[in-house]
């Protein structure tokens, strides 16, 4: 059963669910790549700006720090943040909407337009029951809005600006093609993988295409260590145990007849468990030296970017629960049965503080649910609703006092 407070907050989001397609949409018509999101930062700067938020920039223009003007966090309970990512991916859209983007070869393929106007929407609904008092406790909650999320720098950053100073608790959501609308994806422990990013430097001598017994030939080098890779790695790990090797670039000479004397080859390892990785990474420093030998070549490896795995902490997937479990029909729990092989930034935040993520059905009939970094992807819009419902919630009741005295008890 609803209490008033509950009433009055979907009702709030129902009268802002237009704006909020509307900011998805624009969001959608315009997007911005990791690195180049000023226009997108601008955007979101002046709408919460003259909405009575305090705005802070992210650095270099890109992202958004934004508190709740005059909110008061509950003794013991500190501030909670909600985060959203505003990135976009190299990526043609081939959609046939209205708000197909205007940018060629770049659109919104993995939702960030979507979980940004859920944010905006959920900012603007806790604030305006806020000020007409018409919330059971008074709140206080932050809103980052990350660039940089497809590569993995943008929470790093953010945080070194001050996004995590003084939270203790964040919240994040991803929409998720694979299940329908109103199904809600959630787990507790690991959700997502830890991805290692490796770069080979294969260095031999360059020659002519027509003698290559008088060059020590990179690439021949390459081709036998991607093979390696992708046979041998399957098979020295338990296969009980989660490993993805994958070469996703492969950067070599200038012209057909010409040996090079270099290649450039780079990928990713992903694994749930850190002695799994340790392994793993060791078995593939031997792969390369053997390769090396073998072509009489030099292999140089080594590990770049590194993003740990996201773990969701108990007590803010009961919160999410908690929340869930107040939308009747319009909303089902479904248990995450095993973590993704994908990684997500969001792991940086939860070094700061507790938090959890939960997967958002995106999927109807009107909406083929075409997966993520697909050039047709799109949402049932309804889903913003759903989305901004959930989290208000999860706001709220993170400041009910006896929510406090329960982590206390649990802690």
């Amino acid at each position: 059963m609803l209490t008033q407070w509950m009433e009055r907050l979907d009702h709030a989001i129902e009268r802002r669910f237009d704006q909020m397609v509307e900011i998805r949409r624009q969001l959608h018509r315009h997007p911005e790549v990791s690195g180049q999101e000023r226009q997108t930062s601008m955007y979101l700067y002046q709408l919460l700006g003259d909405a009575g938020f305090n705005v802070q920039m992210g650095p270099d223009g890109r992202g958004i720090i934004t508190d709740m003007v005059g909110g008061t966090p509950m003794p013991d309970r500190g501030l909670l943040a909600l985060r959203a990512d505003i990135d976009a991916l190299r990526i043609h859209d081939e959609k046939d909407v209205s708000y197909r983007s205007q940018c060629d070869g770049v659109m919104h393929a993995c939702g960030h337009d979507a979980h940004t106007a859920i944010l905006v929407g959920t900012l603007a609904v806790l604030q305006e029951l806020q000020e007409r008092g018409e919330l059971p406790y008074p709140i206080c909650v932050r809103g980052i809005f990350q660039p940089s999320e497809e590569t993995a720098t943008g929470a790093r950053e953010m945080i070194a600006v001050g996004a995590m100073d003084g939270v203790s608790g964040i919240l994040n959501l991803h929409v998720d093609p694979t299940r329908p609308l109103g199904i809600i994806g959630l787990r507790t422990g690991v959700i997502t993988a830890h991805c290692d990013e490796i770069e080979f430097r294969i260095v031999g001598r360059g020659g002519h295409g027509a003698r290559p017994h008088e060059a020590r030939d990179p690439i021949a080098a390459a081709a036998q260590l991607i093979n390696a890779l992708y046979l041998f790695i399957p098979r020295v790990a338990d296969s009980r145990d989660a490993v993805v090797s994958t070469i996703g670039q492969v950067q070599a000479g200038h012209t057909a007849n010409v040996i090079p004397e270099e290649v450039i080859m780079r990928g990713t390892v992903r694994t749930l468990e850190e002695d799994v990785r340790a392994s793993t990474h060791s078995y593939i420093q031997r792969l390369a030296e053997g390769v090396g030998q073998t072509a009489d070549v030099e292999i140089h490896v080594q590990q770049c970017n590194s993003t740990p795995s996201v773990v969701n902490d108990p007590a803010m997937v009961a919160l999410l629960q908690q929340s869930i479990s107040t939308l009747g029909d319009a909303a089902k729990v479904q248990e995450i049965s095993r973590p993704s092989m994908g990684s997500e930034d969001y792991s940086f935040y939860l070094a700061c503080a507790p938090g959890a993520m939960f997967r958002l059905g995106c999927t109807s009939d009107q909406i083929s649910g075409a997966s993520l970094h697909n050039p047709v992807f799109d949402i049932d819009e309804r889903a913003l609703k759903i989305g901004t419902q959930i989290m208000a919630r999860s706001v709220v009741h993170w400041a009910a006092p006896e929510q406090a005295k329960t982590d206390r008890t649990t802690s």
